[in-house]
């Protein structure tokens, strides 16, 4: 990618984001082989898991390293009220020595391991640096460790998702995708399947998509193996949005969970905009994924009424799809803000992600035409 004014940040953001899908590999191979203690229920009975707190300590000891120490501004989703009780000393130790096995590891990213492993405090002084709340000045980092932590538990699809905004902007969109079949179509043939138990061969599946704002391009690089060493940016591809402006033709991405989306009025929009096939229904921004690479042409997300977004949910994705050539607005077809904090301030009813401004066009005026009969 050409050298921009941000090309060290995107360099760094790669590298860190195929590290910490490298350690996810391994803990979900283990969760699974094992069903071990590895994932615990939040307050929101959301879940967490090993690999959730150790990407973002990883990935917060990497940014802080580079770019700033103490300072560096950071917003992720997790803390560590869990980690820190009496009953989770065994959890935290299997959170530091994923960290570290995978910190021992970093120089095969081109990244500077620290010179001796990491305590468990230095740990969790790293996690629970990412206590920001962004806003509409100055640079912040926005990760979500592990998307989609349902369908990691499940073998599925999830992501590692980190973005940087300046001023507000969402200025670097890299998106980690342990599970996404890179063949054509995988998405459609292997969903809401246990990947990882169907042994898909080494160099099929896995990618980290990357892009930088007002660049015009996106790329994708295959997961790096066990046994190689991260060569950036010579074994990235760029990929563009789907061409399909037909609805009759389009596939279109919803989220898995009830809870996460209203897939009836979905369902009523799809209809009147008549689109015929069925929704494709993914865990995580892997949905973001498909869009910008062609796999799919339409995501949308209708939250319950009450249910606030994230930046983190979204921020990688979305520049990823705008980049790749999509469009993506609120229900309203406004654009996100992102300059408003940790959440999607004044979102107008959902989420709208579409390959062209056509589809996109007709998706708006389909939500406006169902709106009267949603018990949104």
């Amino acid at each position: 990618m050409e050298n921009e004014k941000y090309s060290k940040e995107l360099n760094v953001a790669v590298r860190v984001v195929h590290m910490a899908c490298s350690l996810c590999q391994k803990v979900q191979n283990q969760f699974l082989s094992t069903n071990s203690d590895q994932v615990k229920s939040k307050d929101d009975d959301s879940l967490v898991t090993v690999a959730d707190w150790s990407v973002q300590a990883i990935v917060s000891w990497m940014l802080s390293e580079v770019f700033g120490g103490q300072n560096i501004s950071i917003v992720a989703e997790e803390d560590i009220q869990t980690l820190t009780k009496s009953e989770s000393s065994s959890l935290l130790g299997m959170v530091v020595n994923a960290v570290n096995e995978c910190l021992a590891e970093a120089s095969r990213f081109g990244l500077q391991a620290p010179g001796k492993a990491l305590s468990a405090s230095q740990i969790l002084d790293a996690i629970s640096r990412c206590n920001s709340h962004g806003g509409p000045s100055g640079r912040h980092w926005v990760l979500d460790p592990v998307d989609g932590t349902l369908g990691f538990v499940r073998g599925d699809q999830y992501a590692v998702a980190l973005a940087m905004i300046d001023d507000g902007e969402v200025i670097i969109g890299v998106l980690g995708c342990p599970n996404y079949p890179l063949k054509d179509d995988g998405l459609n043939k292997y969903s809401q399947q246990n990947l990882v138990m169907l042994k898909i061969p080494s160099g099929e599946v896995g990618c980290v998509m990357y892009t930088m704002k007002g660049t015009g391009k996106v790329w994708m690089q295959p997961l790096l193996p066990c046994d190689k060493r991260l060569e950036w940016p010579n074994s990235a591809v760029r990929i563009r949005v789907s061409s399909v402006d037909d609805p009759a033709l389009a596939t279109f991405c919803e989220p898995v969970e009830r809870t996460n989306s209203n897939h009836s009025f979905a369902a009523g929009v799809a209809n009147t905009v008549g689109l015929r096939k069925k929704p494709l229904r993914v865990y995580s921004m892997v949905k973001y994924a498909a869009i910008a690479r062609g796999e799919a042409e339409i995501y949308m997300r209708f939250a319950r009424s009450g249910y606030k977004e994230k930046i983190w949910d979204h921020a990688a994705g979305v520049l990823l799809v705008q980049e790749a050539g999509g469009v993506v607005t609120d229900a309203g077809g406004r654009p996100l803000d992102f300059s408003k904090g940790i959440y999607l301030e004044g979102l107008d009813r959902g989420i709208i992600a579409c390959c062209g401004i056509k589809l996109h066009e007709k998706i708006i005026g389909a939500v406006y035409a169902s709106w009267e009969s949603s018990n949104l």
